[in-house]
């Protein structure tokens, strides 16, 4: 009997101080803090003030012989230091260059200038990012667009038909705008169903659309036919011949 208990209680025993044992303790996890980052907001140039949003927020401009670009209420942001300069406007050759990296100075956001022979492409901010090479210039994929307008000569005066209408010439009514003007030319753009034609009346240069509505004035030297309304809806004119300036759709001058 005295065996008996003596062997329970070393059970007991041996039962009771593994249960006191300590029990160890594992590290936890700390819970990980998720970073959100914060959107980084382009910082936007204050001297790009848009008054006019039909019209680029940098234009061209000549001062004492050289070109910079001025914002649109004058100042000049870039200062004329070249030859030339053109509107922030897309070059189909280094869009479609076969160097990869430069493709991207061909985008709107840059724009074409010359210096000392050499052409550059800058940003808004001046910079000279990319110096143009023949071996990057790729081809341009023109894609024609068809005039929906034609100008006209009848008796030495011009007009506007549009030929796919146009029958009679004895019949005025054929005419989209019956000949009246010294001289007239569809400029370039988008939309060919309602182009901006520059017009001579009594010498002076102004401009009219297709229903011979007068757009701008008749009160200029000369206006340039070139591309600065489909680049910039913008008119190059001058009053004295000799100093250009850009104006746009309501004639105001920049």
């Amino acid at each position: 009997m005295k065996n008996t208990m003596g062997l329970l209680s070393l059970f007991i025993s041996i039962f009771v101080f593994s249960q006191t044992k300590s029990v160890k303790k594992y590290p936890t996890k700390k819970a990980v803090k998720t970073v959100v980052k914060k959107k980084v907001e382009p910082k936007v140039n204050p001297d790009l003030v848009v008054i006019n949003e039909e019209v680029p927020v940098l234009i061209p401009q000549k001062k004492d012989g050289k070109f910079g670009y001025v914002n649109q209420k004058g100042k000049f942001i870039i200062q004329p230091e070249y030859h030339i300069a053109v509107f922030f406007a897309e070059d189909c050759n280094l869009l479609n260059s076969p160097n990869e990296k430069i493709r991207k100075f061909g985008t709107k956001e840059y724009a074409t200038v010359e210096k000392d022979l050499i052409s550059y492409r800058i940003d808004q901010s001046g910079k000279r990012v990319y110096q143009y090479k023949n071996p990057d210039l790729g081809k341009c994929k023109i894609e024609f667009k068809q005039q929906q307008y034609q100008a006209y000569i009848l008796n030495g005066f011009y007009g506007i038909i549009e030929p796919s209408k146009f029958v009679n010439a004895a019949d005025y009514r054929d005419y989209q705008i019956y000949p009246q003007y010294e001289y007239l030319h569809i400029m370039e753009g988008d939309d060919v169903s309602d182009p901006m034609i520059v017009a001579s009346h009594n010498d002076r240069f102004g401009v009219i659309d297709v229903h011979n509505k007068i757009i701008i004035p008749f009160e200029y030297s000369n206006i340039k036919r070139n591309f600065s309304w489909k680049l910039g809806k913008m008119f190059e004119v001058t009053k004295d011949g000799t100093t250009y300036y850009y104006i746009d759709s309501k004639n105001k001058a920049y």
